[in-house]
Order: structure tokens, then C-alpha cells, then sequence
């Protein structure tokens, strides 16, 4: 067992909920294997595009050798073509918090922020209204969309994030009200963090950086592109499924209109964006829960 997961295992008894939350590539997925092998549990996914079926190599989902060792839910149950939004999510957590011990895995904070604290009851967002957003999106940009979003909402957006900004949009276009506003509604959280084993994985950025390229090399290697030319009928940057980081890449590799290393190179650097954006979230947001190095040998 890698030594730096050692102290985590310690410091956990085996009867309430394990959280473990961190950026991409930081080893999240081996930690909470280990704990369900150690100490007992089954596996909940709280990533949102490992829920995604069409997408398994290239989103790091747990192999099935992984599945054979532990017990893993919502990996993989959603169609790629087919909207799944946190509140859904939470609707699929709360059953299986009734079951063996849960270990909630993932790298969203917005999953771990809606589960431990609550979460507005939204109405679902119209497939019009989606569509709407999902062609402003790709005709001008998440600029666009955020040019009708209310100061209040707006100020608490990650502006970078396209998906967070789209849905404030759809949220304010189909009821009238900001995102913020319900937001400050929102009512009691279905696991309070006070009753959780909260985990947070933080490194050296250029330890985190290093394990991205060679993971996403990993990738190609495990059948990345394979999966993108399975999924190259029907292809569309606007499905749900399609912001898997590298998907883009790769269908333009097999389209023709990039190599495979410029594929390869900027779906690097998105990862490693990405996990930047992870880290200032998590920071800002998980101070109350405890923190360990997973660059320790």
C-alpha cells in the first residue's frame, strides 16, 4: 500500500461515511479502494462525467477489475446524450446512504457542497430552454450567456466554467429567478458534514502536473482512442457527455483536423486548468474538512 494513503487509513473508523474529494489524477480513486478493502464500504461515484456511459477510459472510471474488488454505484448509468444535473445526483445518492458504509469519491465540489450542505429545489429546466442555452453556447460563447445573469448569481459563479455558467442561465430562463436567489433558500443538507469522515487530497502542482501527462498517456495507451472512434457517430460538442476533458481532442484527431500529439498536448493542458480550478474550489470551500499530501512516497 503507497504510504502516504497509510495515515488517511488510520485516521478512519469504520462506521461513519468516508468523503474524499481532490483534483484530477491525484490518486482519489486508489485511496477509496483502499479504505473499501480495509475498513469496509461500498464505492459512490461523486464525479460528473464518470456518470456517463460513453466515456469510460477517458474519464478515469474505476476498471472492472477495480468493480471486481469493491462494490462501486453510479459509474457509467447515464446515457452520454442525456442531461444529469446535481440535484439528480442527490436524488441517486440518497438510497444507497441506507446501505454498507459510503464512500463518496470525486473530484466535483459542487456534488460534495449540495450533499453536505443542501441544495435549492430548482424545477427541472425545459428541453427548450436547453436548447436555447446549449445554441448560444456554441454560437457565441459562455460570454453570451452570462450577459443575462443577475449581478448577485453572476458574483458567485466560477465565470471560467462553462457548464456552471450555462446552467445559472437556464435556471434564471425558465423560472423568472436567479440561481442565488434559490440558492438562499436552499434547505437541509441530506449527509451533514459534521456526520462524515471529510478527505481532501492536495500536492506539489508540479508533482499533480507530471501525473496528468502520464496518465492521459496512459490513456491512449488503454484504449482512449478507441472509445473516441466508437463514439465518433453522433458525435456532438453539445451532448452532456461531450465535456469530458480530451473527448473534443480526440474527435478532432479523428476527424483529421489535428495530430494525435497536438491532441494529446491540449488535452493536457485542459487537465491541468481543470485541476487548477479544483484546488482554488476546494480551497475556498472545504477549509472544515481535513486535508493530507498525496505526493508523499
Amino acid at each position: 500500500m503507497r504510504g502516504w494513503m497509510q495515515p488517511i487509513l488510520e485516521s478512519l473508523d469504520a462506521g461513519r461515511p468516508v468523503l474524499i474529494a481532490g483534483p484530477t489524477a491525484s490518486g482519489k480513486s486508489a485511496l477509496a479502494l483502499a479504505v473499501a478493502e480495509t475498513l469496509g464500504g461500498q464505492i459512490i461515484n461523486a464525479d460528473a462525467l464518470q456518470v456517463f456511459a460513453d466515456w469510460r477510459v477517458l474519464t478515469a472510471r474505476p476498471t472492472a477489475a477495480d468493480e471486481a474488488r469493491a462494490r462501486h454505484a453510479l459509474y457509467g448509468h447515464v446515457p452520454g446524450n442525456q442531461a444529469y444535473s446535481v440535484g439528480q445526483w442527490l436524488r441517486d445518492v440518497a438510497p444507497l446512504l441506507g446501505g454498507p458504509r459510503a464512500i463518496i469519491v470525486g473530484g466535483t465540489g459542487l456534488y460534495f457542497a449540495a450533499l453536505t450542505e443542501g441544495l435549492a429545489d430548482i424545477p427541472p429546466t425545459p428541453q427548450t430552454i436547453r436548447a436555447e442555452a446549449d445554441a448560444i453556447l456554441e454560437r457565441s460563447g459562455p460570454d453570451a450567456l452570462l450577459a443575462g445573469i443577475d449581478p448577485v448569481t453572476a458574483s458567485r459563479l466560477d465565470t471560467r466554467n462553462p457548464v456552471r455558467v450555462q446552467r445559472a442561465w437556464e435556471v434564471q430562463r425558465s423560472t423568472g429567478r436567479g440561481l442565488a436567489a434559490w440558492q438562499d433558500e436552499t434547505g437541509p443538507p441530506l449527509l451533514p458534514l459534521s456526520a462524515t469522515q471529510p478527505v481532501v487530497l492536495h500536492s506539489d502542482t508540479g508533482w499533480l502536473n507530471e501525473r496528468i501527462a502520464r496518465r492521459f498517456e496512459l490513456m491512449l495507451k488503454g484504449g482512449a482512442l478507441d472509445e473516441a472512434r466508437a463514439n465518433l457517430d453522433g458525435w456532438r460538442a453539445t451532448l452532456p457527455s461531450a465535456k469530458a476533458i480530451g473527448a473534443a481532442e480526440l474527435m478532432a484527431h479523428l476527424r483529421g483536423e489535428i495530430t494525435l500529439q497536438e491532441a494529446r498536448d491540449r488535452a493536457v493542458t485542459l487537465s491541468r486548468q481543470y485541476a487548477k480550478r479544483q484546488r482554488s474550489w476546494f480551497r475556498s470551500r472545504m477549509g472544515a474538512w481535513r486535508w493530507y499530501r498525496c505526493d508523499i512516497v
